[in-house]
Parts: structure tokens; sequence; C-alpha cells
């Protein structure tokens, strides 16, 4: 807009009339820097009556609130083109003002625009007027009018005017408001046979490409009793786009969209599209004719950006509709409900000797000593008792001892079986218990060498909070750690301030495997990461999922602000959903993710096998240190305690006081 210091506008409310009674609503006046003034009323005020009018269509099919946004004194015979309908009419003023009553009050035209959308947004039809002739103005409006969202769709816009052709499709053409908009142009030129008036609307999408079309043409006053349908006159701008290229703004995230590299027929490298929101935005282009165009970009900031300033018409990939998104685009119909997880190394087995004491309980163990401790007390003093009655040989306590402990530990007996019946009996009575409890141990011991216990992993979030040192989240995560930063859950606060943002999904498993880590992701995202990169050729994975989600939410695609073409994407889910056709997408692509896993791994366990001839196929897990750490450890330490008893007799053997003895 040209700026001119010595030219100085004001825009007033006069109110909202309703029958002829007029009703204040607020008086505003603005400061508007422009270079000259406008005078709205025509050489033939009757005239332009008449075209409006005509335009409007019989006031008993009326219904809707006007906005009438005039540059410029608005003549009486304007006013009575509204009262004529009897339906709410607000009406500002743009005019040239000095000190009226002393002084004068001035505000910004985006401040008159932000009133206009309050009572826009109270009322469920509106039809906006804007009458003027200054092309500079005209922008000044397409600037304010999006820039505070006065438009949506169903908000018709009428520009009443004086133009040459060439400004009209200069106008139409080159702002948003007026191109993409339900927008039209009412013109009056002056000829030599009488005033024509014609109206103008922008299709941005046809089989010529974007182009201005005339709707309608009359000569005035030779058709002064003609009479437009209003509705019929805005045409329907995005049913089709005619093959036209749509741009869109998205980054590669699985399942919702894979970006390959495959090979023409020409021999160039050509990128190929899956997932279940390519599916949906594929669907999408077939129904509204258009083709896909995705717009270069690094980050999730940079694909909210393009789509906040018109570059990119949507992103198709689901994002979470927090408050500060809102701020800079719209969203899509909900589609989906997703939730937030959190992903950590699983705990890995380390050599334990605890390995020889899982296989029985704490008071088991205990039993099972109590009763080593009774029965060689027990047969010692039936063998005594039966060598006085001469039934029994003589055998000393530590031969008891020997015989328990080597029964225990399925040895033969050492000595004579006893002969008296009461030993015999108490032998019977331990081998029986020795048997059972052998059999016991050992068959609990395999599956404890094989199957070992696992430490315990958080599963909660208040678990992960507790565990980890530091919590990391993808690049599109600011918004949401400042929103944790801010809960009043004493837990969500906490993760906050340990939380990180990291490049990517992958780079933060894998950093979890050696770090103190965890991250927090799109629980579907993140399991097809895991199901890709971190199963084991064995089936186990890696990296597991919590099973606490840390949210759940609803998700939608970003779209521009009022975006006119919002009604038929969301028209379009819904359709999709109510098939059942995206969750069917979504299970063909996990079971292609899994299928492409399992033949990795079997072509993995074959090349195995062919290194090594005598691979059973890898059915057969073959014991580490983690398993046997307790055996080895029993060995070394009755090694240890025999060398020291053998030191001690080498030294007591050697001692003058034992040879004295």
């Amino acid at each position: 807009m040209r700026l001119a210091s010595d030219a100085y506008y004001g825009m007033k409310t006069l109110g909202i009339a309703c029958r002829g009674e007029m009703k204040t609503l607020v008086t505003l006046q603005v400061l508007l820097h422009v270079a000259h003034s406008l005078v709205v009323t025509s050489d033939q005020p009757g005239v332009t009556v008449e075209a409006v009018r005509a335009v409007l269509g019989p006031s008993e099919k009326v219904q809707c609130v006007f906005l009438v946004l005039a540059h410029g004194p608005i003549s009486q015979s304007i006013y009575e083109i509204f009262i004529h309908y009897g339906t709410l009419v607000g009406m500002f003023e743009v005019r040239a003002v000095g000190r009226e009553g002393g002084g004068a009050w001035f505000t910004p035209l985006s401040e008159v625009v932000v009133r206009a959308r309050q009572i826009r947004r109270g009322s469920w039809c509106v039809t906006v007027v804007v009458v003027s002739e200054d092309l500079e103005f005209l922008a000044a409006f397409a600037k304010s009018s999006l820039q505070h969202r006065l438009l949506v769709w169903t908000t018709r816009l009428l520009v009443v005017t004086r133009l040459t052709l060439q400004q009209v499709h200069r106008l139409l053409s080159s702002h948003w408001t007026f191109s993409m908009m339900n927008a039209m142009v009412l013109n009056q030129q002056q000829e030599s046979s009488g005033n024509r008036f014609s109206l103008y609307s922008h299709l941005p999408y046809s089989p010529q490409g974007g182009q201005v079309v005339q709707a309608a043409s009359w000569r005035q006053p030779a058709h002064r009793s003609l009479h437009i349908k209003f509705s019929s006159l805005f045409p329907e701008k995005f049913s089709n786009f005619y093959g036209a290229i749509v741009n869109v703004s998205v980054l590669p995230y699985a399942p919702y969209w894979e970006e390959t590299a495959r090979e023409a027929e020409d021999g160039t490298l050509v990128k190929a599209y899956s997932g279940t929101d390519y599916e949906l935005l594929h669907t999408m282009s077939t129904t509204l004719n258009f083709t896909i165009h995705v717009l270069p970009s690094s980050t999730w900031e940079e694909v909210g950006q393009l789509v906040a300033d018109r570059v990119s018409f949507m992103s198709p990939m689901h994002h979470v509709p927090v408050a500060q998104r809102l701020k800079i685009y719209d969203f899509s119909y909900g589609y989906e409900y997703g939730s937030f997880a959190f992903s950590a190394a699983t705990p890995s087995l380390r050599p334990r000797w605890q390995s020889l004491y899982y296989p029985l309980s704490d008071f088991v163990w205990l039993a099972v000593l109590a009763v080593l401790c009774f029965v060689p007390v027990s047969l010692y003093i039936v063998n005594l008792l039966g060598s006085r009655l001469e039934f029994e040989n003589k055998i000393s306590f530590s031969v008891a001892i020997q015989m328990v402990t080597a029964t225990l530990l399925s040895q033969n007996l050492s000595i004579q079986l006893p002969k008296s019946h009461a030993n015999r009996a108490l032998v019977m009575a331990w081998l029986l218990f020795a048997f059972i409890v052998g059999t016991v141990y050992r068959g609990n011991l395999t599956a404890a060498l094989t199957l070992p216990k696992y430490p315990p992993r958080p599963e909660t979030v208040e678990d992960m909070v507790e565990t980890f040192d530091r919590i990391s989240m993808p690049s599109y995560g600011g918004v949401f750690i400042e929103n944790f930063k801010n809960s009043s859950y004493s837990v969500f606060r906490e993760m906050g301030e340990k939380m990180f943002i990291i490049k990517s999904a992958l780079e933060a498993m894998q950093r979890s495997r050696d770090l103190r880590e965890s991250h927090v992701g799109w629980e579907s995202y993140m399991a097809t990461i895991i199901a890709r990169h971190f199963i084991m050729a064995d089936g186990s994975a890696q990296i597991y999922l919590g099973r606490e989600s840390v949210s759940r939410t609803l998700t939608a695609w970003p779209l521009p602000h009022d975006a006119p073409f919002k009604r038929q994407v969301d028209a379009i889910m819904v359709t999709v959903l109510e098939a059942g056709l995206y969750e069917k997408w979504r299970s063909d692509f996990l079971d292609a993710v899994k299928k492409e896993t399992r033949e990795k791994q079997k072509k993995a366990l074959e090349g195995e096998a062919e290194g090594n001839p005598e691979d059973t196929g890898g059915l057969v897990n073959a014991l580490n240190l983690v398993h046997m750490q307790g055996p080895l450890l029993l060995l070394l330490l009755g090694l240890g305690g025999a060398g020291f008893v053998f030191a001690v007799e080498v030294l007591a053997f050697s001692s003058p006081f034992f040879t004295c003895i």
C-alpha cells in the first residue's frame, strides 16, 4: 500500500439495522494512510442500487446477515439497499476525516476487520459486501481479512467496484481472498448505450487452468427488473482440480508415510510413496482429480510453516491439534486416535551367581537345609544305639554327613548298607526325599539356565521418569515438552524437565541401548522402527514399548487457516473411515513390514548355517557365561577353600610345635 502522510482516512461503524430500526453496535474510527479519498456514490445512485438488488435477489429469500465495508461515505441509497432486505446489517464506513467534534479516535484497519469477524462468528450465515473502486484499499482489505481470518468458505464476499477489466483480472488473481475464497466482483462500466454490470469470479482450477470467468452481465436501465439468483452465482471451486498440481509437505514417518527410491524404465531413480496417510491422500487425489507434489522439507517445523504460509495446501500426516499449532494453521477432520508411548532398551542379562539359586524358593531352600542337618544327626544316633545292641557297625558322625550329602548329590553310599530296620527305614526315606528334590532341582535348573530371569523393566510413566535420567523426543516435540513442563501433573512436569530434542527415533533407540535414556514418540511409528531394526534372529527385541501410554489424543491433518477446500477433505476422510479402508491399509502395511523382517531373519539364519556346518538351524541356544557363572563361581570357591586348607596344613605340619607333638 502506498503511504501518504498528508492524507488520513477513518473507518467508522455506523451500526446494525433491522427493518428500518437502527440499533447501535459500536462506534469506531480508524486511521488509514491511503493516497486519495473515494466517493462510493456513483453518478447514478439509483443504477447502483438496482444492480446490487439484482445480484442479491428478492428480499423475501435473503436471510443472511450483511456486513458492508465501504471505502468512503455511504450514501442513503446504499444504506436503503440493505434495509430493504430486513436482515441484520453491520456497516463499516471508510472516509476522509478531520477533527470531528474536537477530536477523533484512530485505529488500524485490522481492528475493524477483527470486529467484523466477531459479528461473523456470531452469525450462522454472513455475506460481506465491500464497496470500493480503489485497488490499494481492496488489496489492503484482502491482506487484513486473510491475516485476521474474516472469511470462511460459507461466508460470501461481494466486491462492488468500478474498475477496468484488466484491473479486475489482476485483483482476482493476485490475492488469496479473492482467488480462493467464495468471492465475486460486481463491476460497473460506463458505455455509450448505458451502464454495464458484470459479475466476475476467479476459478483457481479449471480445464484451462486458473482463470477469471464472467458469471453474468447486463445493461442498465434496459433490464432494471432483472433479478439474479444470488446463491447460484458463486461457483464451487474445489469439486474438481482438473489434474492441477497440489503442493503438500510431509516427512517420512512409518506407517503413515514411507518414501523409497526405485528405478524407472529409463534408468533414473524416482521416489515412490506408501503408507496409510499416503493411501488416504491418493484417494483424495483420485476423487478430486489433482496431482500430488511433495515439497522438499527437512524438519517438522518447516512442514508446518509451509502450510501456514499457504505454500502447501496440506500436510498429509497425523498431527496433534495443540493450542500452539492452532495459532498458525487449522486441522482437518480428526481421523485417528493415537497415543504417545515410551520406548527403552530391553534389560540385558548380566552374569549372576544366583543362577544356581533360582530353581527353588527361599522357603524350600531353608527346608532342605533343615532336613540336611537333621538326617545325619538322626542317622548317627540310630547307628550308635544299634552298635551298642550289636545290630550295626559303629560309624562316625562325619561318615553320616558324607552319606547324606553323597546321596543328595546322586552318589552311591560309601559304606555297607545298614542292617537294622530302623536305619533302613531312615535311609530309604532320605533316599526318596533326595531323589524327588534332586529331580525337581535339576529340572528347574535347566529351565532357569535356558530361560533365565530378566531384570524388571519400567512399564508405566512413573517408572520411566524414576528410572531414566534423560528422555528424548523427536524434532516436533518442542510443543509437547512445553506442555509437559506446564502440566498440573507432577510426573509430567518432572518428565518435561528431563526431556530433550533428538533428530530421529532411530538414533534415540540406538542411544538407549548404550546410555540410560528413554524415548517418547508415536506408538505405531516406534513399533515399526523396532520391527525393522531391533528384532534379533531369535525373535526377541532389543527395544520394547512401555505398557502404559504417555497420552492418548485425536489427530488430524494440518490445513491453512479457513482453507476453502476443507469440506472436500473432511468428506473424503469420513467416507474412507466409515468404509474401514484406513484400518485395512494399516494392517497391510504392518503385515508387509513383518514379512520383510521374517525374510531377513531367515536369510541371516541360512547364512549362519552355511558358515557353520554343525549348526542345528538356530533351534538350540548355547549356554554362555550369563547362565554358567554360578557353577563356575562355586568351583572357584571350592578350589580357593581347598587351597586355603592345603596351605594351613602345610604350615601346620612344618611348624616346630606340630613336630614336637
